[in-house]
């Protein structure tokens, strides 16, 4: 199939990232993909309300707040992704009857938006220092009306698009932890933007590993 062994060289948008921007949060990071910015700060394992106290492990909240006016069902349905992905790669036995809070704040959209959410998500976790089993990255990816895919879409891509596909996808061995879809597409569609999304993301971890590099031999 050409369009995957196309796909081989996956071009992504310019990325940034600065960690521990604010001195409140015990983690934060933000991020950057192209015009597309979110700033994320986690607090805790602090205690949790005894309502919501789970006795074997950490209760974690997440928060997205779009850039003006209040959060709607398409932060809710997000936080829920990025919720789903931390908990899969936190060790939340660790903190027992704690609580971790994550808030993310969005600077500026410019498509792709779940996929940095998730991406300041896993800095400021490992900002935090929380044990992890695995980091993790979001990569999204827009099929076009001709069928080619296209990662991380701007949001002029992404309103051109038929389909838009989110993946969190882990350090160790690239196992797609949460997806989250919509549009029309085919199972060979779904699988070749999986395997879109696995070879970005070897790019997104090695973004990862030079900037964490950059800041301590800063520190150092």
């Amino acid at each position: 199939n050409h369009k995957v062994s196309a796909s081989n060289n996956v071009s992504l948008r310019e990325f940034g990232c600065e960690q521990n921007l604010l001195s409140r949060p015990d983690g934060s990071a933000s991020f950057v993909q192209g015009d597309t910015s979110v700033m994320a700060g986690v607090y805790g394992p602090a205690e949790v309300k005894v309502s919501k106290e789970i006795y074997d492990r950490a209760t974690l909240e997440v928060l997205l707040q779009p850039k003006v006016g209040p959060a709607g069902v398409r932060e809710q349905s997000q936080e829920q992704c990025v919720r789903e992905t931390c908990e899969a790669a936190l060790l939340l036995s660790l903190h027992p009857r704690s609580s971790l809070t994550l808030i993310l704040q969005v600077l500026h959209d410019d498509g792709s938006l779940l996929s940095c959410c998730l991406n300041a998500a896993c800095m400021a976790l490992m900002d935090a220092g929380l044990s992890m089993s695995c980091l993790f990255c979001g990569v999204t990816c827009a099929i076009g009306a001709d069928g080619d895919i296209i990662a991380d879409p701007t949001a002029a891509q992404e309103k051109e698009s038929r389909a838009l596909m989110t993946f969190a996808i882990d350090s160790t061995e690239r196992r797609v932890m949460m997806s989250s879809t919509k549009g029309s597409f085919s199972v060979q569609e779904l699988q070749e933007c999986v395997a879109v999304s696995q070879k970005a993301s070897e790019k997104v971890f090695q973004f990862y590993r030079d900037s964490v590099r950059r800041r301590y031999s800063k520190n150092l």
